[in-house]
């Protein structure tokens, strides 16, 4: 909710120097702004944490007041004198000190060593204690349940830190006290093991603990005693996972990451998530490709049947020379005896900005046409086409982080606790705060819990329940007349659309009463400042555009968009498919959403491309390139980092066409389900092993830096591309990544006065920035829009049925996703030790009282079926899920959710249909009674 702070200063004395502090600031916080030292340990000092005052081993001198005061927790006043070094202050802080220091672990087997505790301790000189020792038989035991986490309650000091870390800053609410005086204790839910919790592993609280308490577990030996001081080397980059752009610190020993800390970026204020802080380790995983391959003469037909762990019985070994060469050459091949059009590319959403660019310009200046794709057309393509049509930028109108100065939001068709886990907080965050989160969703998501409002509606009725909702709105006046008259164009065809979704008709078809449809209404129309934010559950139906067709004109009649608070936020997936679409990497327009039909930007590109002619006609989708090969119009690929074995729809289909190709070319850091397919191979970095921006669905652009070597001969992606394209001819000249960034900048208006050293000295500038010294704009469009008019247009929506619906023979609907522990298709995280432990079988949620109904019990495995193919996949019963469907994440390639997915593609945004597919649900094998 928007701040109404003071802006009011007040002056006071700090150790005999006059200084100023802000309403609201705390003696501590001036004191290090002003440069000066005062130990804290309850204290964080970090974005999000408030002070407590509990430790006091920060307190002051004030003249004239009788006991000494906690600087963390107290506002100086106008006049006051303040003395933070004073004989009395500082003989009291070490007194705190000692005490605390008497019922630790001694140093030299301390499980942190290097602790903030013993920091502070070595400041003040204390280095042991007269004090006894806590009584043995009071020492509590060492909790080893967690796989990533120890918890070594010898070394706690009730500072409270991490319960406010757990409570307040990721409102998990995990972590409490217990007990009483000497019996007092830091508690996870009902006394519980820590590994047996319902502790998310976010490690926020590690993080925060300032004694070893809390460790990770990669810190320790087996005698639990560790050293957080002892790496080689530190350096800041971004996380390689969602599309939130965390902010992390690789703590690097013996050139592998030893454990990763969350940095005060601008997405996450030093948050992360159990994927960005422990989901590292893939990247020495003995699959990692590292040497090029070719297919053997010999080797069996192409299909999904080679092991990772073991290539040569389909692939040998190659030099990098002969490996390129041959790379090049079958696609060279191709597009000689058939033309270019026989080649095609599909691109990585993981992969950073200048590859991007570099890939999409290599298939378009290689091979003359446009038909290269990446993953953001089986995520948000439907919500880019309808934000370009009716505001006229395929980006989000302003940052998640927006949300605190909102007082009402929506979140539809996401679930960001487990997709977008720090952007969460901030929800969460703001629902504790007093705004009013509306949840709508088919599933009851985590978020619920946090919600005001909470609809759960039929899936693929979101058209009928969004214009029943924006009804209600025209009836009842309850628009913004001002800006809708001057900021918004067709406004009274969407009025006369709207007539005929009255909430009462609508409540038949989505399942919400019409007075809850008209609750939400009035709820945020009359909101101050309302935001929007939606997901994949909004973009993945064949009515995706026009599900966010509707989103678009609700926020606009509200005039909830250009204005602190407000704004459309499509939560993006992948770490970098918002800068991968910004640089090109989209079939239908060259960088920053240039249509490629468009004479002056063709020319512009054939300005910098050294004389490329750019071919006026749209590509192929990522779908539709599929169906081309089974067509026999392209019979070769260039696949970089892209997982379509997995990833696509109806993916048998998929693969039959990837096993039907005369060439096909992989570059990734594993033998990927595509990678079976390919006939070269060559070995890509990981995020962790190369130097390159990436953007986030913040429109933050971010410096990521290499942090440890690529093993074996594996090489940066960027520098591959470049091999490649000199191979097909191309003069390509780049020796490092910051020339393919200053070359984007020349079409480029949105890294206007972003740089390369900007960006390694600032770490992040979100675009569009306005000046060299403007960190960028967090909201947008306050001032008019993007479209040849200047204003945001309303497109309305009709009800568009599901491409196939339940019968008696598919009588329920399957729905498809991410889970907290995994990325996409599994590839990192399933190699990452934490998170394929935490969540390491396939699973498939359906309602307890329907898995009563098939007489499955949980942990039994269920058969799946539709009109695409059958899985066989474990039972796991989650009320959240209605008692008609059946959620199934698709990270796991023995139940491959996309074996049975709908590839019916949107006809704006051509994207598939993952959402609602008509499924049959059986026991997959008889159940074995028990012996009497």
């Amino acid at each position: 909710m928007t701040d109404q702070t003071s802006t009011k200063t007040v002056t006071f004395t700090l150790d005999g120097k006059p200084v100023t502090a802000s309403a609201g600031e705390t003696i501590w916080e001036v004191a290090l702004r002003e440069g000066t030292h005062i130990p804290h340990l309850c204290h964080s000092g970090q974005k999000g944490y408030r002070p407590d005052g509990n430790c006091r081993a920060c307190m002051v001198e004030i003249d004239g007041e009788r006991t000494l005061a906690a600087s963390c927790i107290r506002t100086p006043s106008e006049g006051m004198v303040v003395k933070s070094a004073s004989e009395r202050a500082d003989k009291a802080r070490k007194m705190v000190m000692e005490l605390l220091v008497s019922d630790q672990p001694e140093r030299n087997t301390a499980h942190d060593s290097s602790s903030h505790l013993w920091q502070m301790a070595d400041k003040q000189g204390i280095s042991d204690s007269r004090f006894p020792a806590l009584e043995k038989e009071r020492i509590p035991l060492l909790d080893g349940s967690h796989v990533a986490m120890r918890v070594n309650l010898d070394a706690c000091i009730h500072c409270n830190l991490c319960v406010r870390a757990c409570r307040e800053v990721q409102v998990n609410d995990v972590i409490g006290m217990s007990g009483r005086g000497h019996d007092a204790k830091i508690t996870f839910d009902f006394d519980d093991p820590m590994g047996q919790s319902t502790c998310v592993a976010c490690g926020e609280c590690v993080q925060a603990c300032p004694t070893g308490a809390l460790m990770e577990s990669s810190i320790l030996d087996t005698a639990e005693h560790g050293d957080s001081a002892k790496v080689d080397e530190e350096v800041q980059s971004v996380c390689p996972y969602c599309g939130v752009g965390c902010q992390i610190n690789y703590k690097i020993r013996d050139n592998k990451i030893a454990w990763v800390d969350g940095v005060d970026g601008p997405a996450n204020e030093q948050r992360l998530c159990v994927k960005g802080r422990f989901g590292f380790d893939y990247i020495a995983h003995p699959h990692r490709l590292t040497k090029p391959l070719i297919r053997r003469e010999d080797a069996p037909a192409k299909g999904l049947n080679v092991d990772p762990a073991n290539p040569w019985t389909h692939f040998r070994e190659a030099t990098w020379d002969e490996a390129l060469d041959a790379a090049a050459n079958g696609l060279l091949k191709q597009r000689d005896e058939k033309g270019g059009k026989a080649v095609s590319g599909f691109g990585s959403a993981k992969c950073s900005n200048e590859e991007a660019y570099l890939f999409q310009k290599l298939i378009r200046q290689g091979f003359g046409h446009n038909n290269v794709d990446h993953c953001t057309r089986l995520c948000h393509a439907s919500s880019v086409a309808a934000l370009m049509e009716n505001v006229g930028s395929g980006a989000v109108t302003a940052t998640f982080n927006e949300i605190e100065n909102a007082d009402v939001a929506i979140v539809i068709g996401c679930n960001p606790i487990e997709n977008h886990p720090v952007a969460a907080t901030y929800f969460k965050q703001f629902a504790k705060r007093g705004g009013q989160l509306i949840i709508m969703d088919p599933r009851a998501v985590a978020l619920k819990r946090h919600a005001s409002h909470m609809l759960q509606f039929r899936p693929g009725t979101d058209v009928a329940m969004l214009n029943a909702i924006m009804h209600t709105i025209v009836e009842e006046e309850l628009y913004d007349r001002q800006y809708i008259d001057g900021f918004t164009e067709n406004f009274d065809a969407m009025k006369e659309h709207l007539k005929g979704f009255p909430p009462e008709e609508m409540e038949k078809l989505c399942g919400i009463p019409a007075e809850t449809l008209r609750d939400v209404a009035r709820t945020f129309a009359r909101a101050k400042a309302g935001m929007i934010f939606w997901g994949m559950g909004i973009s993945q139906h064949i009515h995706g555009t026009d599900n966010s067709r509707c989103l678009i004109a609700l926020a606009l009649m509200c005039g909830h968009v250009g204005r602190p608070g407000t704004g459309l936020h499509p939560l993006r997936g992948q770490n970098n498919v918002q800068g991968a679409s910004d640089a090109g990497l989209i079939p239908m327009v060259l960088p920053d959403y240039q249509s490629v039909a468009n004479v002056q930007t063709r020319d512009l590109f054939k300005e910098i491309w050294g004389g490329t002619e750019i071919d006026e006609k749209p590509g192929l989708t990522v779908v539709e390139i599929i169906h081309a090969i089974h067509h026999g119009d392209i019979t070769s690929m260039y696949i970089h980092g892209e997982n379509p074995a997995m990833s696509d729809p109806d993916v048998d289909h998929a693969r039959a066409a990837l096993a039907k190709l005369e060439h096909l070319v992989v570059q990734d850091i594993f033998l990927t389900e595509t990678a079976n397919f390919a006939d070269v191979v060559l070995p890509a970095s990981a995020w962790p092993e190369k130097n390159g921006t990436v953007t986030n669905t913040n429109r933050q652009v971010q410096m990521g830096r290499k942090a440890v070597e690529a093993p074996g001969e594996a090489r940066e992606d960027w520098s591959i591309i470049v091999d490649m394209g000199k191979r097909l001819g191309l003069d390509w000249t780049y020796t490092h990544p910051s020339q393919v960034f200053a070359e984007m900048k020349k079409s480029m208006k949105s890294l206007d006065n972003i740089t390369w050293d900007r960006l390694e000295n600032d770490n992040a500038v979100t675009y569009p920035s306005l000046s060299p010294e403007d960190p960028g704009q967090a909201i947008v469009f306050g001032d008019g829009y993007p479209r040849p008019s200047g204003r945001a247009r309303f497109a309305p929506a009709s009800i568009v049925a599901p491409a196939e619906t339940p019968d008696p023979e598919f009588p329920f609907i399957l729905t498809t996703g991410r889970q907290l522990e995994h990325w996409h298709t599994g590839s990192m995280t399933r190699r990452a030790t934490v998170l394929d432990n935490v969540e390491p079988e396939a699973n498939a949620s359906m309602h307890p009282k329907t898995l009563r109904k098939l007489g499955v019990a949980p942990g039994e495995m269920l058969k799946l079926t539709t009109r695409r193919g059958t899985i066989e996949i474990m039972a796991r019963a989650d009320r959240a899920v209605a008692e008609d469907m059946v959620f199934v994440p698709f990270a796991y390639v023995e139940a491959a959710a996309n074996v049975l997915t709908n590839p019916q593609l949107d006809p704006y945004g051509k994207i598939p249909e993952f959402k609602f597919s008509a499924c049959k649900v059986e026991a997959a094998r008889p159940r074995v009674e028990a012996a009497e």
